[in-house]
């Protein structure tokens, strides 16, 4: 037999576990909503390759993220180079990644974006189109729990 105090704390545990299951799920981070894309197959693998994957899901960032046929442009020399050397890879990586949440907003109205690699990218815009250290934005404002994606049709190299 119940008591009214056992009745309570079982309504309260009922109620307490309905909300929980019809709580939202989290928004995935960058790299899980790249992941889920399936046209980030390329950048996901460098990004786990170059051991940035754990800061990606976690800082606030924007990416400038290319595609897998932003990838196949790339010469297989280049792309081999970045296999054999792990710190240049990173580089290249942090070049497409900026602190904190920029949206297309923000990008169009500056004259660059400074990367985590530390350089710039010059932004230009002309009319619709605004391209990213030479790269054109195809897509914007991608969200994630911890920042931005902006889809780019080109690797950008550091020079």
């Amino acid at each position: 037999m119940f008591t009214r105090i056992s009745l309570i704390a079982a309504v309260g545990a009922t109620v307490i576990l309905a909300a929980t299951a019809n709580a939202a799920p989290a928004k995935p981070t960058v790299v899980q909503t790249a992941i889920a894309a399936e046209k980030f197959k390329t950048l996901v693998a460098l990004v786990k390759e170059a051991g940035l994957a754990g800061a990606l899901s976690t800082k606030t960032v924007t990416v400038f993220a290319p595609t897998d046929a932003a990838f196949a442009k790339v010469p297989k020399p280049t792309l081999a180079k970045l296999h054999k050397n792990k710190a240049l890879l990173r580089k290249v990586l942090l070049y497409h990644v900026a602190a904190g949440r920029l949206p297309a907003s923000k990008i169009a109205a500056a004259a660059n974006v400074k990367t985590l690699e530390g350089r710039p990218l010059a932004v230009m815009v002309d009319g619709s189109t605004v391209t990213v250290g030479g790269a054109r934005v195809v897509k914007a404002n991608i969200a994630a729990r911890n920042g931005i994606i902006h889809v780019i049709d080109w690797v950008l190299i550091p020079g």
